[in-house]
């Protein structure tokens, strides 16, 4: 049970309550503290005064069934209260995907308004295991989930996989292109660089995917389709 630091305890429970959590213990004397619970998971805050989250080392992993179903769950919290999901700055989500820093499990990472990384994984799945991916763009890719994902640095992820990008050609399994343009096109999102996001998703659209392809692409081709609602609301133009 870890306790994690933040500037604000009341804003840590507005952002935890939009997860599906619940207020368990608060006090502010002597020292601002807080506690949330949500299934068997409790955290547990302690506000310290001119705190920085851009500084913040807190972090904890929480092991779960199936990370995509608690993906959707939170997700579906913040869509609630911001209208989407918040892909950049402080408080953001990333998207459930495989890491082989965890034994090529799946996971993903909620980043809180005090900085702490609270990182999803699937129970069991804390060693690495060997890569099996071949096609020199998939194990670039592979290392930019580790970098964009686990440890939070976004523009060297894109750097990276910009230059295999560049790179690729007929002889690219269109699948593995595919996940690379949509993980680049959710970085240029972070990066705060929404029209290289659409130029990237642009690409994807025009590749010739066969039908067993885009079945094998199911989740990559619906977070194509997230990314474009982002991008909506990032524009402004979202329907009403």
């Amino acid at each position: 049970m870890p306790i994690l630091p933040c500037p604000d305890i009341d804003e840590i429970v507005d952002f935890y309550r939009m997860l599906g959590f619940e207020r368990t213990y608060r006090q502010t004397r002597p020292n601002p503290y807080v506690a949330v619970r949500r299934g068997g998971v409790e955290l547990h805050f302690a506000g310290i005064s001119g705190f920085d989250p851009e500084q913040s080392y807190g972090s904890c992993v929480i092991g779960v069934e199936d990370t995509a179903e608690v993906f959707e769950e939170f997700a579906a919290g913040m869509r609630a209260v911001h209208g989407k999901l918040l892909l950049s700055g402080i408080p953001r989500i990333t998207r459930p995907r495989r890491r082989k820093n965890i034994g090529n499990a799946s996971g993903f990472s909620v980043i809180d308004p005090g900085g702490n990384w609270i990182r999803i994984h699937q129970h069991g799945s804390t060693g690495a295991a060997p890569s099996d991916a071949t096609d020199p763009l998939a194990r670039t890719l592979e290392n930019a989930v580790v970098f964009g994902d686990s440890r939070g640095d976004a523009r060297h992820a894109a750097k990276i996989l910009d230059g295999k990008l560049a790179k690729a050609g007929p002889a690219t399994p269109p699948t593995v292109l595919a996940e690379a343009l949509v993980y680049r096109a959710e970085l240029a999102v972070r990066l705060d660089d929404p029209d290289h996001a659409e130029a990237l998703l642009a690409r994807l659209r025009a590749l010739d995917l066969t039908e067993a392809q885009r079945t094998s692409l199911t989740e990559t081709l619906a977070t194509a389709t997230d990314l474009e609602r982002d991008l909506r609301d990032i524009r402004g133009d979202r329907p009403v």
